[in-house]
């Protein structure tokens, strides 16, 4: 009689094939496209390269060090993550909400005890480009060390002098509240080595000088991709789908590949630049959200040969359709507030409009008080999840870009069904297919932000 298996031995075997299946999916994983696998030609070393895709753009006179670092800085949106609502600047403290817990940022003032004044200079390049803190160890990729990855060291090392300047604020750190496994910060190592680059920026000899210092703004310095590119699994960038739309902060980031109907292949170079300087381009709509906020902080203060790089960059990266986004609705609503609606529409939603709305965007979405006020083309109205729209309506823009107005806050102002109800009503009559947002929809919209 044949004598079968120990159970351990059978257990062992499992537990092999369980591993081995494991290392599989994450050598499938770490083999995935990376930022750049999309543009033809043969990489180089930087100092090989006759031309100038780090460091400070030539259109940028300063000549102080420290001014060149807060340029930097700026390009990176440092000042937006770790600011937190009712802080100092850089002192930390923002809270990023996640599914699993929260994040709350760090103090990078040049406080000695809480900030980063007695960091070397090699501490500070290895929390920034490989996502390890003197005090917390590994960092979480919230902090997007695996786009910083690609920047030099000369660059972040400016960065780290200008903050040096920052004012010291002592604020001690706030202690995460992330659920296990998501707080056993040494995971970080396993997804540092699948998902970080190996290596700085390298220019691509194949593209003009401009697009390579487009890569190096968007890919490196902006990170536009941690927000506008889908992750995989494992909360890594899926570059299989650049730039086809993505998520930052419960906001949906919206395609902006070369799409016509659902990213940005029918803007011309200029409404992209004018969007990315100002937060509005006519007949696109107005940065809201965590887009407003980078508007701001960020690529306003950049020269124009540098957005008109990172225009020729993103205009480059191919189409990929999101196929629930349709094309923006470009004519105005009916002026009479009777029309322009289905009769299945929330009747609520009309009030909501009536009496906190159309004052300001007009019953036909074009605004008579300001061009960013105006609905009519919008990609928010015009995406049947509404998500958006409602985010808005209950934090109104936090951020003046473009000379915008800013929109009040109505959060407290109406009930979660109500602000669903309005949010149904606007993407019903301004955009291309009405939503359908519960207030169980907006409950979760609230608790995110």
């Amino acid at each position: 009689m044949k004598k079968r298996p120990s159970f351990a031995r059978r257990l062992g075997v499992v537990v092999l094939v369980v591993v081995v299946i494991g290392l599989g999916i994450l050598a499938w994983y770490a083999t995935r496209p990376g930022a750049f696998a999309f543009a033809s030609g043969k990489t180089v070393a930087l100092d090989a390269y006759d031309g100038h895709p780090t460091g400070v753009p030539a259109d940028f006179t300063a000549t102080d060090p420290i001014a060149r670092g807060r340029y930097l800085a700026e390009a990176a949106d440092c000042k937006s993550c770790h600011t937190a609502a009712d802080g100092n600047p850089f002192a930390g403290g923002r809270a990023f909400k996640l599914p699993f817990g929260t994040l709350y940022t760090t103090n990078i003032t040049s406080d000695k005890t809480t900030g980063i004044g007695e960091w070397t200079d090699a501490e500070f390049v290895d929390a920034v480009r490989n996502g390890v803190g003197r005090r917390v160890g590994r960092l979480y990729p919230a902090m997007p060390y695996a786009s910083y990855a690609y920047m030099t060291d000369a660059d972040v090392l400016a960065i780290k002098a200008y903050l040096m300047t920052v004012p010291a604020v002592e604020r001690v750190r706030t202690p995460d509240t992330l659920k296990f496994p998501y707080n056993q910060r040494w995971l970080m190592a396993i997804w540092s080595g699948l998902f970080k680059p190996g290596k700085s920026f390298e220019p691509i000899a194949g593209q003009s000088p401009e697009w390579n210092r487009g890569a190096y703004l968007v890919e490196a310095m902006a990170h536009c991709g941690d927000c506008h590119t889908p992750r995989n699994l494992l909360q890594a960038l899926n570059n299989a789908k650049k730039f086809a739309g993505g998520e930052a902060e419960g906001w949906t980031a919206y395609n902006i590949t070369s799409d016509k109907n659902s990213g940005v292949g029918g803007w011309t170079d200029d409404e992209l630049a004018h969007y990315l300087a100002t937060g509005h381009a006519q007949g696109r709509g107005t940065a809201s959200g965590p887009m407003a906020e980078a508007v701001e902080l960020s690529f306003a203060n950049m020269t124009p040969s540098d957005i008109r790089a990172m225009v020729a960059y993103v205009k480059s990266v191919p189409a990929i359709a999101t196929p629930d986004l349709p094309a923006p609705k470009s004519e105005p609503a009916p002026a009479d507030p009777k029309q322009g609606v289905a009769a299945n529409v929330d009747e609520r939603g009309k009030h909501v409009f009536a009496g906190a709305c159309a004052s300001c965007h007009d019953w036909t979405g074009v605004s008579p008080l300001s061009p960013q006020a105006t609905l009519t083309g919008v990609r928010a109205v015009n995406d049947p999840s509404a998500k958006n729209v409602a985010l808005i309506v209950l934090g109104g823009t936090q951020h003046a870009v473009g000379g915008a107005l800013r929109m009040p806050d109505f959060g407290d102002a109406y009930s979660d069904d109500e602000i669903a109800a309005v949010s149904n009503y606007v993407t019903a009559r301004f955009g291309g297919q009405g939503s359908s947002l519960s207030g169980a929809d907006v409950r979760k919209l609230r608790e995110m932000q």
